[in-house]
């Protein structure tokens, strides 16, 4: 059976085309297990060929599609091209697993994936065997193209954990939770070659890589993250930690290098220095292997309160250039009361303060508006901003996502109504997601945009921008950017000054 693992459209994000690592890790497992897969992004094959195109083009058994929130709109839309097809419709990521009864009510969505999937899907692709020749034996063959799939319990569907999927009376069956896989170093890796990877221009949705020319890849060392901000969702589908071995990491990053040519390389975890003996062990290898020359950069995993000088001095050795820092907030309160983010502002400079002395590019994130926010705590937030000086400055809104603490706080207080729109919760948004007490959304966007104007406006900013080949290089784009982030004007791009 053929696959195609396909990505909507990341339109609601912004511009920037980074590679699916949930779809790498699927396609991964599947190729392990003999099964054929090709993978569909929309971010860097819509403009060349739609998805509906490449299905008429090229006939597919399956058809997986995977969804933050924020596009599960678009998985929909997806999932009923391929079910137009023919295929069998798979749906997995992070809002599947949270809501996968909402999906499972689509009549083109015949399978829910919920969690981690690597292991599912080849039950799946078993299951889908032995459901083969049960249609045969029934003589009723495939149901129409557009109709639901209903599958028979003797095929093993309901084994198979982790797993929503219908009956043949036509009702939906959610099966158990499928544990967290304990061993990840025995997960096969992503399909790193499956990507086209001179299509892509940057590691994350969030953050522009070192050089916009590179072949950057990314790669996730760990998986979890035990701690619980109510903003996040990631605890919801697992908090715990599980990091894998340093020689497994090695092996693919070895591969990504000397094999795939990679001249830039994201690390994607959550969290990637919660062992910090390991993280520094695991830098001590990247120099032992000589890979340290290609350079490297962690996307959003560095814990401030789990950091020392050795560790960065380490990491700079290693080809680490830039290192990203969730600091969220300036207000010792909204910390520990509000985002629940288990850290200090003082732990923040401690952290900026060794990763400076040892000559790493600097990365902060910091969320605008959540429940219990004021605008002097939002004042707060611009002077830390402003007094840190990351080299990179994301100024976020907070977006509620299901899932999460936060979600349930408005849920409570009747700030979210079943009618949302999914596509509205994309924290790249430059509009305020909601109002809280005595918070108005024009506060939030108004310190928003002030943030922006203060951060990036000042003298030596400006001549740090301007001084750098990149702006302009890509001098139209920072002109739209800025017009829209500290202006107000246009639509938002992501901040890459």
């Amino acid at each position: 059976m053929k696959t195609l693992l396909a990505s909507p459209e990341s339109g609601v994000w912004n511009s920037r085309k980074h590679i699916h690592m949930g779809l790498g890790y699927l396609a991964g497992s599947l190729l392990a297990h003999g099964y054929p897969v090709d993978l569909w992004d929309a971010a860097v094959e819509e403009e060349f060929e739609s998805l509906d195109e490449r299905l008429a083009r090229e006939s597919y058994d399956v058809v997986g599609v995977s969804a933050p929130t924020p596009l599960i709109n678009n998985a929909w839309e997806a999932a009923a091209s391929a079910k137009k097809h023919g295929a069998v419709t798979i749906l997995g990521g992070p809002h599947l697993t949270l809501r996968p009864h909402e999906s499972m009510e689509k009549p083109q969505v015949d399978l829910v994936v919920r969690g981690e999937g690597e292991r599912t899907i080849i039950e799946i692709m078993a299951a889908l065997e032995k459901q083969r020749e049960i249609d045969r034996q029934q003589s009723g063959g495939a149901p129409l193209a557009g109709s639901p799939r209903l599958f028979h319990p003797d095929a093993g569907w309901d084994r198979i954990l982790g797993l929503s999927w219908r009956n043949p009376e036509g009702k939906i069956q959610h099966n158990p939770d499928r544990p967290l896989a304990d061993d990840v170093d025995a997960i096969p890796f992503p399909a790193h070659h499956l990507y086209k990877i001179e299509r892509y221009t940057n590691l994350n949705p969030l953050t522009d890589g070192l050089d916009m020319n590179a072949r950057a890849y990314t790669i996730v060392t760990s998986r979890g993250c035990p701690y619980k901000c109510t903003y996040c969702s990631k605890p919801i589908t697992g908090d715990t930690w599980r990091g894998r071995s340093v020689d497994n990491v090695i092996a693919e990053w070895a591969w990504l290098v000397n094999e795939l040519g990679a001249t830039e390389i994201g690390v994607t975890d959550d969290i990637w220095n919660l062992d910090k003996k390991r993280a520094k062990e695991l830098c001590r290898a990247l120099i032992k292997a000589n890979l340290n020359h290609v350079p490297w950069v962690t996307i959003h995993g560095m814990k401030v309160n789990n950091t020392d000088q050795e560790l960065f001095s380490l990491m700079k050795q290693a080809g680490c250039k830039r290192v990203g820092f969730g600091v969220e907030n300036g207000d010792d309160w909204m910390l520990r009361n509000v985002i629940k983010k288990g850290q200090t502002v003082d732990m923040v400079r401690s952290a900026f303060k060794y990763a400076k002395k040892a000559k790493l590019q600097t990365m902060g994130f910091f969320i605008f508006g959540m429940p219990g926010e004021t605008e002097e705590s939002m004042e707060k937030t611009i002077r830390l901003a402003m007094e840190l000086d990351p080299d990179l400055a994301h100024f976020m809104m907070a977006a509620p996502f299901p899932g999460t603490e936060m979600w349930d706080q408005l849920v409570e207080h009747g700030h979210i109504m079943d009618t949302i729109d999914w596509s509205e919760l994309a924290i790249q948004e430059n509009s305020a997601h909601f109002a809280f007490g005595e918070l108005d959304k024009e506060t939030v966007e108004r310190k928003w945009h002030e943030a922006h104007r203060r951060f990036y406006l000042r003298p030596k900013r400006i001549l740090r921008i301007a001084a750098r080949k990149d702006t302009w290089q890509r001098f139209p784009y920072y002109v739209k950017t800025a017009a829209n982030m500290l202006l107000g004007l246009g639509e938002r791009e992501a901040s890459a000054a």
